[in-house]
């Protein structure tokens, strides 16, 4: 075998051991993100469950976050989530997803709040809570 021949082979080599890298840390990094994907900061504070799905809300430093999450997940299917702080506008995120809608958080300090969720034809509507 020639040098030049052995030189190439194992720069192919070496292409694809760094390719290989490559791959495994961005899948590692991926599945990472899809598993911290519709997590919120804080502590559970409610869990407000319909027929199709559950809002789950959480609490941290004047913060409120919510994550509606359907029961079934696969499908994409319309999804929502809402927080409002008493005084503001709420924050949402709505659209056609496969596990769940959100996460969506507000400043609310010491207000109260209003959390609603969809997921299809189900929904729930929290009124004022942690007040």
């Amino acid at each position: 075998m020639s040098s030049g021949r052995i030189r190439r082979s194992l720069a192919l080599g070496a292409v694809v051991l760094a390719a290989a890298v490559l791959l495994g840390v961005a899948g590692a990094g991926a599945a990472q993100a899809q598993a911290s994907a519709g997590r919120c900061a804080g502590h559970k504070v409610r869990t407000l469950s319909f027929s199709t799905g559950k809002v789950v809300v959480y609490k941290s430093r004047g913060y409120v976050c919510a994550v509606t999450v359907a029961k079934r997940p696969g499908a994409r299917k319309t999804m929502s989530v809402s927080v409002q702080a008493r005084g503001n506008r709420p924050a949402r995120d709505k659209g056609r997803y496969t596990h769940h809608a959100g996460p969506v958080t507000v400043h609310a300090g010491h207000r109260c709040v209003w959390v609603k969720g969809r997921v299809g034809g189900g929904s729930t509507s929290s009124g004022w809570i942690l007040c």
